[in-house]
C-alpha cells in the first residue's frame, strides 16, 4: 500500500463517519425529546437529552383514540404497495429486460418520462380518477397508486440486464417456458433487486403524508402520519409535541427494522442495478 493510500483511507473514513454523525442528529433529538415531559420540550426545545426520563409520551400515544387503527391501516397499505409493486415491478422489468417484443423501447420510455413527472402534476388527476372509481375514503384508494411505481420497474429491469442472457437462452434449449424460467431463474437471482423494492416502495407508503390526508376523509382510514397529525391538536389547538415525537419513533422504527434485515439485499440491488 502506497503512502497515498495509507493517508487518503483515515481521512475517507474519517468523513464516513462525519457524515453519518450528522445525519444521526436529527434521530438523537427526536429520541431525546420522545422521553421528555412536554413541559420540558417547551422549557428547553433544544436539549438532546432528557433531565427527566419519562415513558409518558409513549403511554399516551398508545392510549390515544383511535391509535390501533391507524397502525393497522398503515400495515395494510403497505402491504398492498409493496405486494404490488414485487408483483408489477417483477413482471415488468424481466420484460423489458429479457423479452423481445415489438414496441420494448417505446415502453422503456414511458416508464422512464414516468420517472420524471412530479406527483403534484398528476395529483389532481389521481384525485379524480380514484372519486369516480368510488374509491375515495377507502384502504385501496390510498394504495393504488403507488402499487406499481415507475422507479421500481427500473431498479428490477436495470438489475435483470445483468443476469447472463445465456443462462435463459439454455433453459429455453431444454424446454423450459417463460412462465418456469421466470418463476424458477429469475425471480431467485433478482432477490436483491425486489428487497430493494420492498424497502423503497415500503418506505414510500409508510410514510407518506399528503396522499391519505386528501383521500381518507375520515378517522376510520387515516394511516399512522394523518392519524397522528390529528391527534396530536391538545386544548387550545396546541400542537402536544411529546406525542409528535413519540409517533415519530414509532413510525421510524418498521422502516429501520426492515431495512436491517434486507441491508445486504439493499446493497447488491443498488450495486446491481447502477444506481450506485
Amino acid at each position: 500500500m502506497t503512502t497515498h493510500h495509507r493517508v487518503a483511507r483515515p481521512l475517507l473514513y474519517g468523513a464516513l463517519v462525519l457524515c453519518a454523525l450528522l445525519t444521526l442528529l436529527p434521530f438523537v433529538w427526536v429520541a431525546g425529546g420522545s422521553l421528555r415531559g412536554l413541559d420540558e420540550i417547551r422549557s428547553d426545545p433544544g436539549a438532546w437529552l432528557p433531565h427527566h426520563f419519562t415513558l409518558g409520551n409513549f403511554t399516551r400515544l398508545f392510549a390515544t383514540e383511535g391509535f390501533g387503527r391507524f397502525l393497522t391501516n398503515s400495515v395494510v397499505v403497505a402491504v398492498m404497495v409493496v405486494a404490488g409493486n414485487v408483483v408489477a415491478a417483477s413482471a415488468a422489468g424481466y420484460a423489458l429486460a429479457k423479452l423481445d417484443f415489438a414496441g420494448r423501447r417505446l415502453a422503456f420510455g414511458a416508464v422512464m418520462a414516468a420517472m420524471m413527472v412530479p406527483f403534484t402534476a398528476v395529483f389532481v388527476t389521481q384525485f379524480v380518477i380514484t372519486v369516480d372509481m368510488g374509491l375515495a375514503d377507502t384502504l385501496t384508494g390510498i394504495a393504488l397508486p403507488s402499487v406499481a411505481m415507475p422507479m421500481s420497474v427500473f431498479i428490477v429491469r436495470q438489475y435483470a440486464l445483468s443476469i447472463p442472457d445465456e443462462l435463459l437462452e439454455a433453459a429455453r434449449i431444454d424446454g423450459a417456458g417463460e412462465f418456469r424460467i421466470f418463476f424458477r431463474i429469475f425471480l431467485p437471482l433478482a432477490g436483491p433487486a425486489l428487497a430493494t423494492v420492498t424497502i423503497m416502495s415500503f418506505l414510500s407508503s409508510w410514510n407518506y403524508f399528503i396522499w391519505p390526508l386528501i383521500v381518507a376523509q375520515s378517522m376510520s382510514t387515516y394511516t399512522l402520519p394523518v392519524g397522528l397529525a390529528a391527534t396530536s391538536q391538545a386544548a387550545a389547538h396546541v400542537t402536544d409535541y411529546g406525542l409528535m415525537l413519540a409517533g415519530a419513533i414509532v413510525v421510524m422504527l418498521p422502516v429501520l427494522v426492515l431495512f436491517l434485515f434486507l441491508q445486504r439485499y439493499f446493497v447488491q440491488g443498488i450495486a446491481g442495478t447502477g444506481m450506485r
